[in-house]
């Protein structure tokens, strides 16, 4: 569980990077949901914070964040979900995808590792369980290695 001084510090980045011109915010409405979905290098992530969670930071590895809002509630509270999928390159290559559930107060955010040995797009298709209601969102998203 991450300390108090942390915990502030994810939140900032995670609002900082949905919110900057370089990397657009992207959110797809799914029935009742609000999906909000993005995908980095981890070399973006403060060393603290990646530790914390134990993840990799690494040119060759990404990552994928995805927060899913009830807008069917007053003030589209963050949502508690099922959620799995697959990342698929250009070539064909399927890789299945382990999200991590992260709650940071009344957040919730799925964080799912993507490996890449090059620049690499990945076609995403992620099921998302409602209750028992699937939905399924699917995105493209580029990987860098950064240089």
């Amino acid at each position: 569980m991450l300390n108090a001084t942390l915990k502030p510090l994810l939140m900032a980045l995670l609002m900082l990077l949905a919110i900057s011109p370089a990397h657009a915010e992207n959110m797809q409405k799914l029935g009742d949901l609000e999906v909000h979905y993005i995908g980095l290098s981890t070399s973006f992530l403060q060393p603290d914070i990646a530790t914390s969670y134990g993840i990799e930071r690494s040119r060759y590895k990404g990552f994928v964040n995805i927060s899913v809002l009830d807008t069917s509630q007053q003030g589209n509270p963050a949502k508690a979900v099922g959620i799995s999928g697959t990342a698929t390159n250009l070539v064909g290559q399927q890789m299945p995808l382990e999200f991590q559930q992260i709650k940071e107060g009344k957040a919730i955010y799925y964080i799912a590792i993507v490996d890449y040995p090059n620049d690499e797009t990945y076609k995403f298709d992620i099921l998302i369980n409602d209750n028992g209601t699937q939905h399924t969102l699917k995105f493209t998203q580029k990987f860098y290695v950064e240089q």
